[in-house]
């Protein structure tokens, strides 16, 4: 299943139009004023939460008209709408998803460094708990990966960056410039940062810790 939440960031119009198609995602879940992007790439959310504040009366009252199943919560909260919203696509995949299936997150990069920094901590939290999250933006995309390995798609040439999550993850790498061999990486240093793919796909395994991996979609 594939399933999305869009949150209240930066949105490019066009490029959202075919990435939260129905036919690409089959369920969408907006943070609040995430539903403002939404229907402004044509697509009615399935699911809106949050306390309603940045979603435009107007596109609320559509939401409202139409199939969307409205969460409202207090203003007055602990969670951040995004947080809600994730966790609700949780509790949805527990119930009508496989535990493999991933949560595509739109809309969480932008110009706030503290959301980002908060939304990558809530995607390590995800990732603990076994579920991953991709963070995906225009230009590139990003996630967790803990102990295990993975292949990883893309163009030769494209820039791979990864950053430890933990105090120390010990990583190995096939198919990237600057191979890693059971390397032993640090949380203060930015040795993994723009590694790049030298065929169409690379292998990253982790032995020990967390990392964020970053791909970036411009060669």
């Amino acid at each position: 299943m594939r399933i999305a939440v869009l949150a209240n960031g930066e949105w490019d119009i066009e490029w959202g139009r075919q990435e939260i198609a129905p036919g690409n995602i089959e369920v969408l879940i907006c943070a609040d004023g995430g539903g403002n992007a939404a229907i402004s790439s044509g697509r009615l959310p399935d699911i809106l939460v949050g306390d309603m504040d940045s979603i435009k009366e107007e596109n609320l009252f559509i939401c409202a008209q139409g199939k969307t199943k409205i969460k409202k919560y207090p203003a007055q909260k602990d969670e951040t709408d995004l947080e809600l919203a994730m966790e609700y696509a949780e509790e949805y995949l527990r119930e009508y998803g496989k535990p493999k299936d991933e949560i595509s997150l739109y809309g969480a990069g932008g110009k706030r460094l503290d959301h980002l920094m908060g939304n990558i901590s809530m995607m390590l939290a995800f990732a603990e708990r076994g579920r991953m999250v991709r963070m995906i933006e225009p230009s590139q995309e990003a996630w967790v990966l803990a102990p295990g390995e993975e292949m990883v798609k893309g163009t030769q040439g494209q820039v791979i960056s990864i950053i430890p999550l933990s105090a120390e993850a010990v990583v190995d790498s096939y198919g990237l410039y600057y191979p890693l061999k059971n390397s032993t990486m640090y949380q203060h240093s930015p040795r993994g940062i723009s590694n790049v793919l030298i065929e169409d796909e690379a292998k990253i395994k982790v032995a020990k810790g967390r990392i964020l991996v970053v791909k970036s979609k411009v060669l």
